[in-house]
């Protein structure tokens, strides 16, 4: 795990309201989702209001941290300038064993080594003292 902040130039985060709370436990190297208290079903993003039961009531439920390749893209062309030194990457949709999807990069792989299914564990990258971002490595099956 990646204890030392990185040079990080990109944009950030939000850290206001709900998802401050989801960055918070991600600076504190815990990987958190909202958990539903009337159906029990898991959601991200953050949000106030279950979208299956409309239930109020909810907590945060820490990950396994396991999950799964679901999609990804590979950017050849930055959209963005402070994108453009890291051409080309690879945003990727990981379908977490809670069942819910979180955007995010698999660092220790190259675009072309994903795989749909592929097993991955989160980790996390500080990247300044107030943002640690959920990152995801190679796991075993």
């Amino acid at each position: 795990m990646s204890q030392n902040a990185i040079s990080y130039d990109k944009p950030q985060p939000s850290l206001t309201g709900l998802h401050g709370e989801f960055y918070a436990w991600c600076r504190d190297r815990e990987l958190r989702f909202q958990r539903c208290k009337g159906c029990g079903r898991h959601r991200h993003v953050p949000r106030d209001i279950c979208a299956h039961c409309s239930s109020m009531e909810w907590e945060w439920a820490r990950s396994s941290g396991r999950g799964t390749v679901f999609t990804w893209t590979e950017v050849v062309r930055a959209l963005h300038p402070a994108f453009a030194a890291v051409t080309p990457y690879a945003p990727v949709v990981v379908e977490m064993e809670e069942g819910v999807r979180l955007l995010s990069r698999v660092v220790d792989c190259t675009p072309d080594e994903l795989q749909i299914g592929m097993p991955v564990e989160v980790d996390f990258e500080k990247v300044s003292d107030a943002i640690t971002l959920p990152v995801f490595r190679r796991a075993a099956r």
